[in-house]
This record gives C-alpha cells, sequence and structure tokens, in this order.
C-alpha cells in the first residue's frame, strides 16, 4: 500500500450480483484500505441464505434487489457483478442515484447502450470503471513501458490466447451459457480482455472477421472461437478463445526490433506468476518468471482513486467504446461469417 492509500477515507461501495465473481471481488476489496463493502445486492435468495457464513460481508447489509441497494443511506459506488445485458439499464440507475460505478466486463452489448452509461457517468462527474484488470499486470504495464519508449520498434502484430474450462463446472441454466446473456460465449467470458489489451496498445480497431463453433461441448453460446483484428496502422490482432480446453494464457507483441511473450502459469483468479520471455534483434533472448500481483485489487483501487481525484481512472472513455463496438462488430461477424467493420463514435474521451 502506497502511503497515499493511508491518508483518504475509503469508497463506501455497494456490491450488486455475489456468484462466483462477486465472491473473488468481496474477497479482494477486505484486503484495500482505499474501499469499503457496505452492501451487497443478490435476488437469489438461495444465495442469500448461503452468505450468512461468508466472512468477507461481517457488518455488511444484504439486500434483495438493485434498487434497495442503491438508495442505502451511506454509499458512494457501486460494482457490478451482473449478467452483460444488464449492465446498461443498472449503470443508468446507479448514475441517476448519485453513484460512481465500476462495471465487470463487458461493459454493454452494444455501442449504443455503452455510449449512453459513458455519457450519464461524465454527465453528473461520475468515474465509471470497467473490469479490464489484465491492463493493471506489472508485465503488461512493463509490455507497454518498452512500446512507448521505442524498444519493439514498429508494433507489427498481436497474437494472444485465453482459453479455460471451468464453465463445465456450470449448471446447464448459468447465464454464463446463455446466448441472450453472453453471446460468443468465449469472447464475452474470456476473449474480451484480450480485444482490451490490443485496443490499449494499437487503438481502435477497424475491422474484423470472427469464426465461433461449438466443438468440444454442448454450451449454445459457442467454445471455440478466432478472432483477426485490423487497425489503422496496418497491423493486426490475432485473438483465440477457446472454453473447452485446460487453461492457458499468453500475450505475445511483434515489433520490427523485438518480441514479447507474457505467459501465465495458472487462471488469472488464482494467480500464480507469469513467464515472459523477450528477444530484440542483436541481443541474446531473455526469459524470466515475474511473481503474481493482486491485479483485481489494483483495478478496484485505481477506480478508487480516481473518485477521490487523486488521479485519472487509466482506461479512458474512448477505450472503452472501442472495447464494444469491437464486441459487436465480433457478435455481427460470427453470424455474418463475413469481414465486419467496426463502428465509429459520438462520444469522445
Amino acid at each position: 500500500m502506497t502511503s497515499v492509500n493511508n491518508t483518504i477515507a475509503p469508497v463506501k461501495v455497494g456490491l450488486v450480483g455475489f456468484g462466483w465473481w462477486g465472491k473473488t471481488i468481496a474477497r479482494q476489496l477486505g484486503n484495500s484500505n482505499l474501499l469499503k463493502l457496505t452492501g451487497v445486492a443478490e435476488v437469489s435468495g438461495e444465495i442469500r441464505t448461503q452468505m450468512a457464513d461468508e466472512a468477507s460481508l461481517q457488518n455488511v447489509q444484504i439486500h434483495d434487489s438493485v434498487d434497495s441497494l442503491i438508495n442505502q443511506a451511506d454509499l458512494e459506488a457501486v460494482i457490478l457483478c451482473t449478467p452483460h445485458l444488464e449492465h446498461a439499464a443498472q449503470i443508468v440507475k446507479a448514475a441517476k442515484r448519485g453513484l460512481h460505478v465500476f462495471c465487470e466486463k463487458p461493459l454493454c452489448l452494444n455501442l449504443k447502450d455503452a455510449e449512453q452509461a459513458i455519457s450519464i457517468c461524465g454527465e453528473n462527474n461520475l468515474v465509471l470503471g470497467i473490469g479490464h484488470e489484465r491492463r493493471f499486470e506489472p508485465e503488461i504495464v512493463r509490455l507497454r513501458e518498452m512500446i512507448a519508449a521505442g524498444t519493439l520498434g514498429e508494433i507489427l502484430q498481436i497474437e494472444a490466447n485465453f482459453s479455460q474450462d471451468k464453465f463445465f463446472a456450470l449448471p446447464k441454466n448459468n447465464w454464463r451459457l446463455s446466448n441472450e446473456f453472453a453471446p460468443v460465449g468465449p469472447l464475452t467470458a474470456t476473449g474480451i480482455h484480450l480485444v482490451d489489451l490490443s485496443i490499449a496498445i494499437l487503438g481502435p480497431c477497424q475491422e474484423l472477421w470472427a469464426r465461433l463453433a461449438t466443438l468440444g461441448s454442448d454450451f449454445e453460446n459457442g467454445d471455440t472461437l478466432g478472432i483477426m483484428m485490423g487497425f489503422k496502422s496496418g497491423a493486426n490482432a490475432m485473438i483465440s478463445a477457446v472454453l473447452a480446453t485446460p487453461f492457458e494464457g499468453r500475450f505475445a507483441v511483434y515489433g520490427s526490433k523485438g518480441w514479447v511473450e507474457i505467459r501465465d502459469r495458472t487462471h488469472p483468479e488464482n494467480p500464480t506468476g507469469w513467464d515472459i520471455k523477450t528477444v530484440i534483434r542483436g541481443q541474446d533472448p531473455v526469459t524470466r518468471f515475474a511473481p503474481s500481483s493482486p491485479t483485481v485489487l489494483a483495478n478496484l483501487e485505481a477506480f478508487a482513486l480516481g473518485i477521490k481525484g487523486v488521479k485519472p481512472y487509466p482506461v479512458t472513455s474512448a477505450e472503452m467504446l472501442a472495447n464494444v463496438a469491437a464486441l459487436e462488430a465480433v457478435m455481427k461477424s460470427a453470424k455474418s461469417k463475413k469481414l465486419e467493420l467496426v463502428q465509429g463514435s459520438t462520444v469522445t474521451s
């Protein structure tokens, strides 16, 4: 913890949704001096019964609806761990109540909803955070610094993969396996992180092609996804996301002077560090290990520092919109089986 973390009052937050990821967020908040969990909304009566045994929920008010939570008197912000389809309406509702919002990825499922959500937060001087914690991995931060310094030269291509088989443990009626609530499952589950990192490095995507299949499961929203993204500079991002194979996480950036590959040793839910290989022309390749870091918490605390005015939240509105625009184009391409242009936006950061 930095010294500033001990000199400002923690942001009082409410959590919407206490499923798999909601539990993870609650436990992370217990390790923060910048955020204090004061309320949780969970619509499932069965889950609310189970919540009585959660150590992370001591002295936390439990609500059975979003409306009840956002009217809790001491609340300053909400964290949404809810189905993607509900995000836009929940952001608008919270913003009208004057609450800052941290939303799990993806922000929205279409650009129109994302523009509305971002606009209402901006109009009310509220911070909007997004669950793209991979930006906060120390090795991704280091990689972006190398790119900015020109160490890798002109960026030519990104190759990335985020695959897992955790969803086999979900009940068949879980919303994460639904075409309605989580269309193009490998994208909304994991691939969206890689789309976001590609945009962070290369800027907004101009056009893309995507192919979705169900090959290793019976998931109605697919289990195998490949995406080719094209950017203004001429660089590409080749992204793979699979929900029917054991975990692999890989992010590699190739430049005219060298390349860097970052590999996760385990799923980011329980990280155990990264293996990094760096190859610069004219130098010996370097392979090293980097220990794990609490990147989910780092993202949440960046949100808190934005609320307190210490420093701006580092993911811009323009980047959030570019991500949703790319997501929408992936969904369109998966259906059309054609190259699709990525929409522009009327909202600027």
